[in-house]
């Protein structure tokens, strides 16, 4: 296994990422870097998500979350949804 993933930013997280303020957006893709994809293991800083979302991953920056999906074959981690945690896990990604 390498020690850097792929990450990819689906559209929708894209947009959300560029509707934030730039210092929030700024530490998120920080987080994003140091943590995810230069990791040998990016659940090490996750979480699992429970009932419908179990087979997603969330990541916690302060009042933000990033869900993603990891995919081990391609070592690829999809970031599909970005915002705050109360409205991150509403509606589509």
């Amino acid at each position: 296994m390498s020690l850097a993933w792929t990450i990819r930013l689906s559209s929708g997280a894209k947009k959300s990422l560029q509707k934030l303020s730039k210092p929030i957006a700024k530490r998120i893709v920080e987080y994003i870097h140091e943590k995810i994809e230069n990791n040998a293991d990016p659940r090490e800083y996750g979480k699992t998500l429970k009932g419908e979302l179990s087979e997603l991953w969330m990541y916690r920056i302060g009042d933000y979350r990033i869900i993603c999906s990891i995919d081990d074959g391609s070592e690829e981690v999809i970031v599909l949804r970005i915002g705050q945690r109360k409205e991150v896990y509403k509606g589509k990604g």
